[in-house]
């Protein structure tokens, strides 16, 4: 019985998924370098397997289509007149493949030369200046670009496509995004030296804080968010600015009492521009979070950065 005939009633299923009936790439690969090379162990050696896996294989894929493809000799490896039609057959397939994987690349290409990171203000002005840096040092060739605004901004942002990675500070998570975690923040109140709070002896309680007008970021952002919850409300603002780097000055000017992160005044405090104001009752601690759209974890560069936030 010739190796043609034992295989006549060796046939493979015909129903199921098409993934079940052909061959993979590698299989396919395999049979193209024994064609070339006339030879078994010369094809393991290219591809870089042994001998015995290369046949294994081979014998793998001719009971997965039913056919004889190559007859083995002391002399070398020859295709069959079926394993000849299947080598032109994996030649296309193969070829195919690899302008997908030029495709797939030249994408790839394209999302890694660009970065769109949408940060809220403490983040955009004092960790990711460092984090972007560090970017820079293992992304050279990534163009990167920040828009910094409140936690409901950088949310829009991302929902709308502009951004591909952002970052927050409030105590939710906006709708439409995943998140983690990347660091930990306090806020604390902040005067400048000359301010009646600042001789104080006693903390300040957390009712006389809710009720006094103090210099605050604007609504929607997440220092904002944080201190509206912990006191249960807020009295009207004394001034009501958009960046964390305006209510500091502010702060600093004598305007009045304000709320700011540890991360924003820690220069001001040694400096005794600025003086921090215990108070009792509340705790105004902090998640900082990295978001993306549910359900589109972040690739490339993206994952490249919140890789550096954790470092």
């Amino acid at each position: 019985m010739s190796r043609t005939e034992d295989h006549a009633d060796d046939r493979p299923v015909s129903t199921g998924a098409l993934a079940h009936r052909v061959p993979d790439l590698g299989a396919l690969e395999l049979l193209l370098a024994v064609a070339r090379l006339g030879s078994l162990g010369g094809a393991a050696r290219e591809l870089g397997i042994t001998q015995p896996a290369a046949s294994s294989r081979i014998r793998s894929m001719e009971r997965q289509l039913g056919v004889a493809l190559v007859d083995r000799s002391p002399r070398g490896s020859r295709l069959t007149d079926a394993g000849a039609l299947v080598t032109d057959w994996a030649r296309r397939i193969v070829e195919a493949a690899e302008a997908f994987d030029a495709g797939a690349q030249a994408l790839r290409d394209r999302r890694d030369s660009r970065l769109r990171v949408a940060a809220s203000m403490t983040i955009a002005e004092y960790l990711l200046p460092g984090w972007l840096l560090a970017l820079r040092a293992e992304r050279p060739d990534t163009a990167v670009s920040l828009l910094a605004g409140n936690s409901a901004a950088v949310a829009e942002r991302l929902v709308s496509g502009e951004a591909d990675v952002g970052f927050v500070e409030g105590l939710t998570v906006p709708a439409g995004l995943d998140s983690a975690v990347i660091a930990h923040d306090r806020l604390i109140v902040v005067t400048a030296p000359t301010h009646a709070w600042a001789r104080r002896r006693r903390p300040l309680a957390a009712e006389e804080l809710a009720t006094t007008p103090l210099i605050l970021r604007e609504k929607g952002s997440g220092t904002r968010q944080v201190l509206d919850s912990a006191l249960g409300g807020l009295a009207r603002p004394l001034i009501e600015l958009s960046s964390t780097t305006a209510v500091k000055a502010a702060a600093v000017s004598g305007a009045g009492p304000a709320v700011l992160s540890e991360l924003a005044v820690g220069e001001e405090l040694a400096m005794r521009r600025l003086v921090r104001i215990p108070v009792d009752g509340i705790a105004l601690a902090r998640d900082l979070r990295a978001v993306w759209l549910t359900g589109h974890r972040p690739t490339g560069p993206a994952r490249d950065l919140l890789s550096l936030t954790r470092a």
